[in-house]
C-alpha cells in the first residue's frame, strides 16, 4: 500500500513512551549496556506513529524513539462514533491484533499495547484482542498495521467503481 508522507509539525503530537529495554552486549571486555524505548506519538485526531529508539543512555533512546515515531505518523479514517470504520486483522510477525468497530458509548476495550496505540490515535470505541504473540513491540506494530489498512465507505466505493450506497448495502 501508497504510504503518505505526513508533517508531524502541522498537529499537536503527544508521545507516550511505552516501554523501556535494557540489553546488553558481550564483547571481548564485558558487557556493554544499551537502551532501547519503544515511543508512540499522536494527536488523539486520526494521525498515530511509533518508533524504537537505541542507546546507551535512557533519555537519548526516549528521544530517537519519538523521532523515529514522527516520521512514522499513518493517518486513520474514523467514523462519526469515533470507531474504526470496519473490523480488520492487523499483523507484524507473529502477532496478530483483532480490530472491531462499536457502538457509541463501548469505549476503548483492548489490552495495555493496542490501548496506547488506539488512545492516542483517538479512537473512543473499539474492541480489540491480542492473537498469537503477546510481545509489546510487535502487539504495538500489529495495531498499527491494522489502523494503517483501514479504508473508508468512500474509498472502497471508489476503489469498485460503485456508489457508497452500493457498497453499504
Amino acid at each position: 500500500m501508497k504510504r503518505t508522507i505526513i508533517d508531524p509539525s502541522q498537529f499537536e503530537l503527544e508521545d507516550k513512551v511505552f516501554a523501556i529495554k535494557r540489553v546488553s552486549k558481550t564483547v571481548k571486555g564485558g558487557r556493554t549496556m544499551r537502551f532501547t524505548a519503544l515511543v508512540i506519538v499522536g494527536d488523539k485526531n486520526g494521525h498515530v506513529g511509533a518508533g524504537l529508539g537505541k542507546a546507551t543512555e535512557i533519555p537519548e533512546a526516549i528521544r530517537k524513539g519519538k523521532e523515529s515515531a514522527m516520521k512514522n505518523l499513518i493517518e486513520i479514517p474514523l467514523d462519526e462514533n469515533s470507531s474504526i470504520p470496519h473490523d480488520y486483522i492487523g499483523k507484524f510477525g507473529s502477532a496478530s491484533v483483532l480490530l472491531k468497530r462499536a457502538p457509541g458509548g463501548t469505549g476503548i476495550i483492548a489490552g495495555g499495547a493496542a490501548r496506547a496505540v488506539l488512545e492516542l490515535a483517538g479512537v473512543k470505541n473499539v474492541r480489540t484482542k491480542s492473537l498469537g504473540s503477546n510481545n509489546k513491540q510487535n502487539v504495538v506494530l500489529a495495531t498499527l498495521a491494522g489502523l494503517q489498512q483501514l479504508k473508508t465507505p468512500e474509498q472502497v466505493a471508489k476503489l469498485r467503481g460503485k456508489s457508497v450506497e452500493e457498497v453499504l448495502a
